[in-house]
């Protein structure tokens, strides 16, 4: 049987850089060598690819220092990796990709659309899925239409910053503190600011006005944080499971997802009679809403007092790290890792071919 060549790409310019380049080295380990020819390209923060040729240089980060340059063809007969190396190009036909980018410039449909242009099949959601919900006030639009709880919200444009103070009126007239305000196209929790009073709120707006090209404010949900999983199969969208997130600090930061071991993820948590069955019928319904395909991690919270299920956000590349939610939760329900590798690189051609 051929092998497969599959182009691992990882890194980015985004806040999630590092967590990328460990989510990368779960699929590359876990890549059947019978089935696949893995090509690791590593994205570095300034954008420059580089075809990396030691998997071992992954984890002490020496991958940046490779010296062949790469980038894709779009245009050709077939989808091809041109390689510059001392002067000397190459080309490397490829067979799909596996983009493990989580954030910017690679989940919010950019590469997408390259793949897209050169006709490779990839992995994942495709450009409008990704865009709309890397975005967080269109995904909030969209899950409208489903009539799915969700926090109240509102919007805002960084030239509201220049004058803040009728924005900082307007949220004070719609919520009570606490609010939250993140960047609206923003990922891992950069920028995500808890306000509990006034003067908290202007540095706050700023933050995320830095971090994301909109800014989104909503009301505090009390309860606990629960994450679906989402593949797509041949007979359409299928739930993986339902997890619980008990995070160390007051909400689920940047630093609590992933430097303090405080924080604890649950693949089987104790819920309510009759609730894992709703979240999974939720997040089906909002994968669906978003059209995303392949996979993605849908996230909710489980209110306090009433057990109301409030939607929060989607994630169409979520993380491959060891304490990763997305393939915890199917690897709990029996699904390896590397069948996961499998199910995601088929679905990638299934799309390519229908």
């Amino acid at each position: 049987m051929k092998k497969m060549r599959i182009a691992v790409f990882f890194g980015g310019r985004s806040h999630e850089h590092d967590i990328s380049c460990l989510s990368a080295q779960t699929i590359l380990r876990n890549m059947d060598p019978e089935k696949y020819e893995a090509v690791p390209i590593g994205i570095l923060r300034d954008g420059r690819w580089l075809l990396v040729k030691d998997l071992s240089s992954l984890a002490d980060g020496s991958w940046r220092d490779s010296a062949a340059g790469c980038s894709l063809l779009p245009g050709g007969a077939r989808p091809e990796l041109l390689i510059e190396e001392d002067g000397r190009f190459s080309r490397l036909p490829l067979d799909a990709a596996f983009p493990v980018l989580h954030g910017r410039f690679g989940e919010d449909g950019t590469i997408q659309g390259l793949f897209e242009l050169a006709r490779l099949p990839y992995v994942g959601c495709g450009v409008a899925a990704s865009a709309v919900s890397m975005d967080k006030l269109l995904t909030k639009a969209l899950v409208a239409g489903t009539g799915i709880d969700q926090a109240r919200y509102l919007g805002a444009e960084r030239e509201d910053l220049r004058d803040p103070g009728p924005l900082m009126d307007r949220i004070e007239q719609t919520f009570d503190y606490p609010v939250f305000v993140k960047p609206s196209d923003g990922g891992s929790s950069q920028g995500v600011s808890r306000v509990t009073c006034r003067e908290e709120l202007e540095p706050a707006l700023r933050l995320a006005g830095e971090e994301g090209t909109r800014i989104l404010i909503e009301e505090a949900i009390f309860g606990r944080e629960v994450e679906c999983a989402v593949m797509t199969t041949p007979d359409g969208p299928r739930s993986g499971g339902v997890g619980e997130i008990l995070a160390s600090g007051e909400f689920y930061s940047f630093d609590s997802k992933y430097t303090d071991p405080a924080s604890l993820t649950l693949t089987d948590p104790l819920l309510p009679e009759g609730k894992r069955e709703e979240i999974a019928e939720k997040a089906v319904d909002i994968y669906r809403a978003v059209r995303a395909y392949g996979l993605s991690r849908v996230d909710f919270f489980l209110e306090n007092g009433t057990d109301r299920v409030v939607f929060n956000e989607i994630n169409t590349m979520p993380g491959f790290t060891s304490i990763s939610m997305w393939p915890m939760l199917w690897k709990s329900s029996g699904v390896p890792v590397s069948r996961q590798i499998d199910a995601l690189i088929e679905s990638a051609l299934r799309r390519f071919d229908s």
